[in-house]
């Protein structure tokens, strides 16, 4: 009875050997090998990505302050050399590894499932196992395991993962970058395409919507199918308005501006307003205010400014703002000269409407007189000229040419710069010069007539 089993052995040894099996047996030993290797590092990577994109903005700040080579790496990661770009890399990368790992596994498999059993007589079976299998335990131990894992220990898998998926990247650039140019050009057809049928849908559906409690609303949808049409020129703030700073003001004049304008944020120039050295943050001088010895540092602590074209379309520049984290640009012409700045604040205002606050004089705008009558400041913006008098956008497109307030479209209007008592008229407004002098209009009487409107 003892010597059964060995006997058994045997048989089936000889059996393999009939069959070519053990023959190839160095092969299979290393097609298993090779399989484990690449499940373990398609299971690694799936940890990885589900770890990365489940961060918390908590577990994000845990990573800034460990002072330990795997969390700067993770943080490379995540942000270098923006939180988008990055997220797009990272993904990138991790996609690659899955997936070229994933078919060598299942290139291997079938390989050493073909060594081993002879499937030419019964093809279903062998489609079975080779695919239905080993697809249940790709998704199985590669993908559903790993993410389960990394949901409850995500900072552990990034520590872990960071470093490899960092020279990951270095080996992957070229494909990444193939990758990632694939998409955004496939992406900005798509975005394009899709985008022009949502506005004439969008535009119609607004139209025909006649509710006058949904007026304000309606308003709202106006500006948001058109904010990607506005430019930074038709929404900035002219330099003539804009409170600046010279580099070689004293602590006591900086201060008693800062209380006279009332601005957090006020840029800085040399010699003119042309040369925007950066922004002081009214925040950054408050140590100074009770260190009579470091009142003259406050020029040490000007931000870098942050310097836009003037055609630049204010979506992608609230997508900037969101991404580097700050409220304000200066806005240049193409000969390098500074035409104004550019705040969150207004960007907001164009979709919800002017927005006040403690400092803000409603008289400075315009004044309205009864239903139909307005006083209007000359620097008065198009764009908030035809939201206060609810008028669609592009209304004045035809005859604006490059003025941006309503002073510079009397000036359309009547081709010079005119006089007070001058009067204009286009479409529905009637325009007339209520204050003026050599060099600019001040204040402008509108007069709407809504039967001309209506006709």
């Amino acid at each position: 009875m003892e010597s059964e089993p060995k006997t058994y052995t045997l048989y089936i040894f000889l059996q393999l050997i009939n069959s070519g099996v053990a023959s190839d047996m160095g092969l299979i030993i290393l097609l298993m090998f090779f399989i484990l290797v690449m499940l373990f590092i398609s299971t690694i990577t799936s940890a990885a990505e589900n770890a990365f994109f489940s961060l918390t903005p908590g577990n994000i700040e845990e990573l800034k302050e460990n002072d330990i080579k795997s969390s700067k790496f993770a943080i490379k990661l995540l942000n270098e050399p923006d939180e988008e770009t990055a997220g797009k890399k990272l993904l990138a990368s991790i996609l690659l590894i899955n997936n070229f790992t994933n078919i060598f596994v299942v290139i291997s498999s079938s390989l050493l499932i073909s060594i081993i059993f002879n499937f030419t007589q019964y093809p279903l079976i062998g489609f079975i196992l080779e695919v239905l299998v080993i697809t249940f335990v790709i998704v199985l131990i590669s993908e559903i395991i790993p993410k389960i894992y990394a949901t409850q220990n995500a900072l552990k898998v990034v520590n872990i993962m960071a470093i490899p998926l960092y020279y990951s990247q270095i080996l992957l650039k070229p494909f990444i970058w193939f990758l990632m140019s694939s998409t955004n050009f496939i992406d900005k057809y798509f975005e394009k395409k899709q985008q022009d049928v949502s506005l004439e849908e969008l535009n119609h559906a607004i139209e025909i919507t006649s509710d006058n409690e949904l007026n304000e609303e309606k308003n709202i949808l106006k500006s948001l199918v058109n904010f990607g049409n506005i430019s930074v020129k038709q929404i900035m703030r002219s330099r003539l308005d804009v409170i600046a700073i010279d580099i070689n003001t004293s602590f006591d004049d900086l201060l008693k501006l800062i209380n006279e304008c009332g601005y957090s944020r006020i840029p800085v120039y040399e010699e003119n307003f042309d040369s925007i050295l950066g922004i002081l943050y009214i925040k950054d001088i408050l140590p100074l205010l009770n260190n009579n010895n470091k009142k003259n540092e406050w020029k040490t602590l000007i931000r870098p400014p942050f310097i836009i074209p003037e055609f630049k379309k204010i979506d992608d520049l609230l997508n900037e703002f969101k991404t580097k984290k700050i409220h304000m640009a200066v806005v240049a012409d193409e000969y390098g000269g500074t035409l104004g700045i550019v705040t969150l604040e207004d960007i907001l205002e164009e979709i919800f409407g002017e927005i006040k606050d403690e400092f803000d004089d409603d008289e400075n705008e315009y004044k309205k007189i009864d239903e139909n009558t307005y006083i209007f400041e000359g620097k008065t913006q198009i764009g908030d000229f035809l939201k206060i008098t609810e008028t669609e956008p592009g209304y004045f497109d035809e005859i604006k040419a490059d003025a941006d307030t309503i002073a510079g479209l009397m000036m359309e209007f009547t081709q010079n710069i005119p006089s007070q008592g001058d009067k204009a008229v286009y479409g529905k407004f009637l325009f007339s010069v209520e204050n003026a002098d050599k060099r600019k209009i001040s204040k402008i009487k509108v007069v709407i007539n809504n039967e001309q409107n209506d006709e």
